[in-house]
């Protein structure tokens, strides 16, 4: 599955954005030194997301979002069209 699609399913799973989890996320006060299991639980306590949906958020909330390129365009597991991740919603495409 790629990142994108991480992503994408948690929107679909909770009816939140990447855009609005992020908002979320700085108003608890989450940001670059939150530590991972911190966002992890209160993922998984308030939306019910597991490890992999909420990793992609995590990753998000600390780095924004922009991915490494060594998984854009292969034929690997994680394989994403860009090094840009859509976080304004499906709505928007």
């Amino acid at each position: 599955m790629s990142f994108q699609a991480y992503l994408d399913n948690i929107e679909t799973k909770t009816g939140k954005t990447p855009d609005e989890f992020l908002q979320l996320a700085e108003a608890k006060g989450f940001n670059q030194v939150t530590k991972a299991g911190e966002i992890l639980s209160w993922l998984k306590e308030e939306y019910g997301l597991g490890r992999g949906h909420s990793m992609a958020l995590v990753h998000i909330i600390k780095n924004g979002s922009k991915i490494s390129g060594k998984h854009v365009g292969t034929e690997r597991k994680h394989n994403d069209k860009s090094d840009m991740l859509r976080t304004d919603g499906l709505k928007n495409r």
